[in-house]
């Protein structure tokens, strides 16, 4: 299992983006916000949606769940 982070900031198409622990693009610590620990993304993209609807997986470290 890893822990997984959400971007509080939104992108330019207004998504916020879910990251793992190791992704290279983990935004920084004030910009993040921690949603637990789970086996695969979409657990991850699927808690960040309840507080961010436009939640998005990463496309570098959580692909499956990148839909935009």
């Amino acid at each position: 299992m890893k822990k997984y982070y959400v971007n509080k900031v939104a992108q330019s198409n207004g998504d916020h983006e879910v990251h793992h622990q190791d992704c290279s693009f983990l935004p920084a610590l004030q910009n993040r916000g921690y949603l637990g620990e789970f086996v695969s993304c979409s657990g991850a993209v699927t808690a960040a949606k309840k507080t961010y609807p436009s939640a998005n997986g990463c496309y570098f470290c959580s692909n499956s769940c990148h839909t935009s």
